[in-house]
């Protein structure tokens, strides 16, 4: 796999992890917190009003991309954003949506019908 394409499936792995609004309420609700203040599953389930399952599957997602990290504190597991990752999640998306280094190309002659003289 080509560098260009991982960077592409890596930004379309964090743009699939931000495409859900609770997913993103979760990571801001999570900016706010500093280590060791971090939520529990409980806390962040109250806040955002909806069952313990559904906050804990979109966590799975948060946390498959690397975004948020846990910590085991008694019966209750933690929760708060990876900031490194964060900041290169950040790098991602601005790479994905940057116009630097776009190849001007000729308009296409023999695969677009609408163009061919």
């Amino acid at each position: 796999m080509s560098i260009t394409q991982q960077d592409t499936e890596q930004q379309a792995a964090v743009f699939r992890a931000f495409a859900d609004p609770t997913r993103l309420k979760l990571v801001k609700l999570l900016c706010h917190q500093r280590y060791p203040d971090a939520l529990c599953v409980n806390a962040l389930a109250g806040l955002l009003d909806m069952s313990q399952s559904a906050v804990s599957q979109h966590l799975r997602v948060l946390r498959a991309v690397g975004l948020v990290k846990s910590e085991r504190r008694g019966h209750h597991i933690h929760y708060f954003m990876n900031q490194d990752e964060l900041r290169g999640c950040q790098e991602l998306l601005l790479a994905a949506l940057s116009t630097d280094g776009i190849i001007q190309e000729e308009p296409c002659q023999k695969d677009c019908p609408e163009r061919r003289e």
